[in-house]
């Protein structure tokens, strides 16, 4: 019976602690990643209580990869990369040398063979997208010049991981097992490379020339059947079909093949819904990868070796970052723009694991190596909040002592400064109407969306929009809500808009709040935490087709003559 509850075990044991401890760190104001790493130690062989079954998890992490992968893929702009491509570019691919040789030289000194250090290295290079995009976002960056630089950056880092997760294979299969017979060694190393890089492009082509035209094809006659679930269902059998396909015809990793479908899922006009249906799963095999990382990490190497582990530390946060900062210094920006890209990328976080479990199951990274990337990764994601509010301090003394900003540059869109205005959260479908119907009555706006399409779509209308979530109070500040008239939550998620709503009337009580809500539940959830009104959609929409319906001959109330 034991074995047959295995699989329940490990989801079930693994997302609640998960949840629990990623509340706590967010609650902490770190990532939520600390939490679920967390998680997956607790649950693991190497602390007391409860262990899950190793097997299973190393099964769901990749799962969790290939969706994760899905994801990177499906939010790959390479339009972002090529507006940066001067300094993000070589910029990145000097970090990335810097790091993987620094990460080598510690090897080296630890005994561990080249290829280990290589590996080893090259985990240490990469930083956290969901941790960086989470800073940017929290700090109103993602629309600078600064954080389109280090969105750029990012993107050449994944690019590179990817090429590493089909080249690692290849270099344990020629250097794995070498015997010093060096010539014999690089002879085949030539050879496969060329068999991989083959087959590789026999893949792409078959995306670009087949994958390109059936997956938006699929798509869009799935979606024009109105079944939400056949659609969430095509989008994750695409996903996992191509990587499974891609592993199977043409020897390319899950990996891979996940990341090519995000990226012809995201050329369709379909691709926002796409991405949007397929979230939550994709959020909840990531996290039960993050779990699955952390179950694999032994906590007693920060006893047995903690030199290794500070060095470890040290080439992230110092080796990395001091790279990052000469790099973007030596491209003539300002200390302010260099600083904030070191600091963002002062941490390593999902392709690092990746990289890591992959060396380990090809024996050319030794257990203690994935353990010291894991210890990296904790203290770096744990210490990068603090280096951000260093960072924030010292912009403001820089701006004390010089009131130009830190890198001149106008702000995206149309001028926020704006009095006696409509603050409206959400420019989806609601949003955008509402925005257009007030617009056309002459009444000023600020939007706020986290969607950087929406904000895009906002500023080509002449709205002014800000990026961020709606509970951050940074970009709350940004909307001026104290001199503001109307705030309306458009947004169908009520546990923010709650928590926004609490914020807005704490700055300015005079505030006429009011939100959108989908139950009755929701509407006292919104009424509690400070709207002034609350409209039930399905209720408006029924009064609507009741007036229509009562308007209709048939129905319509008959004068009586005389």
């Amino acid at each position: 019976m034991h074995h047959d509850t295995d699989l329940i075990n490990i989801i079930a044991v693994g997302l609640a602690l998960a949840f629990v401890l990623g509340a706590l760190a967010h609650r902490l104001r770190l990532s939520p990643l600390v939490g679920y790493l967390l998680a997956g130690v607790f649950v693991g062989p190497f602390t007391p209580g409860f262990v899950a079954d190793q097997e299973l998890a190393n099964q769901l992490s990749e799962l969790g990869v290939m969706l994760l992968m899905f994801g990177v893929g499906l939010h790959f702009s390479l339009e972002d990369l090529l507006e940066v491509k001067a300094i993000a570019i070589p910029g990145a691919i000097a970090q990335i040398a810097v790091a993987t040789g620094l990460g080598w030289a510690l090897a080296w000194g630890m005994g561990w063979t080249p290829l280990n250090g290589f590996v080893f290295g090259l985990a240490l290079s990469v930083a956290s997208t969901v941790v960086l995009l989470r800073a940017m976002e929290d700090r109103r960056l993602l629309e600078t010049r600064r954080g389109r630089i280090a969105v750029g950056w990012l993107i050449v880092e994944d690019i590179a991981m990817v090429l590493a997760l089909v080249m690692l294979p290849v270099l344990a299969d020629t250097f794995g097992d070498a015997t010093g017979d060096e010539p014999a060694s690089f002879g085949r190393f030539v050879v496969a490379i060329a068999w991989t890089l083959v087959k590789l492009a026999a893949f792409v082509a078959f995306m670009l020339l087949v994958g390109r035209r059936v997956i938006p094809w699929t798509l869009e006659k799935i979606a024009a059947t109105g079944s939400r679930e056949l659609f969430t269902l095509s989008v994750l059998a695409i996903a996992l079909g191509v990587a499974f396909g891609s592993a199977t015809l043409f020897g390319v990793s899950f990996a891979l093949g996940a990341f090519f479908a995000g990226m012809l899922l995201n050329e369709s006009e379909l691709s926002h819904k796409a991405a949007n249906d397929s979230l939550p799963l994709r959020d909840a095999f990531a996290v039960l990868f993050f779990v699955s990382v952390g179950m694999l990490f032994d906590p007693a190497i920060l006893i047995a070796h903690p030199w290794q582990v500070l060095a470890t530390f040290g080439i992230i946060v110092v080796g990395k970052s001091l790279a990052a900062f000469f790099i973007v210094r030596a491209f003539k920006h300002p200390a302010g723009t260099a600083l904030t890209i070191s600091v963002s990328l002062a941490q390593i976080g999902e392709f690092s694991f990746i990289l890591a479990a992959l060396g380990v199951s090809l024996k050319i990274l030794p257990p203690d190596g994935r353990d010291l990337i894991l210890a990296g990764s904790l203290l770096s994601i744990i210490a990068n909040p603090f280096l951000f509010s260093w960072l924030d301090r010292w912009q403001k003394r820089q701006e004390a002592l010089a009131p130009a900003p830190v890198e001149p540059e106008a702000p995206p869109g149309p001028s926020l400064d704006v009095t006696d205005h409509a603050i409206i959260i959400g420019y989806g479908r609601v949003g955008s109407e509402l925005a257009r119907v007030l617009r056309d009555r002459g009444v000023p706006l600020i939007v706020i969306d986290d969607n950087g399409d929406h904000v895009a779509r906002a500023h080509d209308a002449g709205i002014p929009a800000i990026r961020g979530s709606a509970a951050a109070d940074r970009v709350l500040a940004e909307a001026h809500p104290e001199r503001a008239k109307i705030a309306v939550l458009a947004i169908p998620q009520p546990l923010e808009a709650g928590e926004a709503l609490a914020k807005l009337r704490a700055i300015n009580p005079a505030l006429t709040l009011l939100a959108r809500a989908h139950s009755e539940g929701e509407v006292k959830h919104l009424l509690e935490h400070g709207a002034d009104g609350a409209v039930l959609a399905e209720r408006e929409l029924a009064f609507s087709l009741a007036e229509m319906v009562m308007s209709t001959p048939p129905y319509r109330p008959q004068r009586i003559p005389g």
